[in-house]
């Protein structure tokens, strides 16, 4: 009897290409739905850095008995906002003054190509 040496060697070609085919795939799937969650999740920083922004106005106009604030007047590590950061690109320096009895805040946010509103 003879036994048979089998030599054992590494994968074809054919069943690499075929594992980079399936990975592919995967990414082609799971790249837009990741895209989709970033966006959302940045969306919903900006509205709440908004909503912390019209929180602190109210509080600024009872305080202080005004009818505008800036955002200069808000946010500083002294003030009622210590920081606010940026998610997507946007600049919140400057879209204000905010008027008391306000309904809604807006920003034009440039990484996401939208703009998000809050309403108060």
């Amino acid at each position: 009897m003879m036994k048979k040496i089998r030599k054992q060697g590494g994968f074809t070609l054919v069943e690499i290409m075929i594992v980079v085919v399936i990975i592919g795939l995967l990414a082609v799937m799971a790249i837009p739905a990741f895209q989709r969650v970033r966006a959302t999740s940045q969306r919903n920083a900006v509205t709440n850095n908004l909503r912390q922004i019209a929180n602190a106005a109210d509080q600024y106009f009872l305080q202080n008995g005004v009818t505008t604030v800036t955002y200069a007047q808000l946010v500083g590590t002294t003030l009622s906002i210590k920081s606010l950061q940026a998610v997507a690109g946007e600049n919140y320096n400057g879209v204000f003054p905010v008027n008391q009895g306000f309904t809604s805040l807006s920003i034009s946010v440039t990484g996401l190509n939208d703009t998000v509103y809050y309403n108060q």
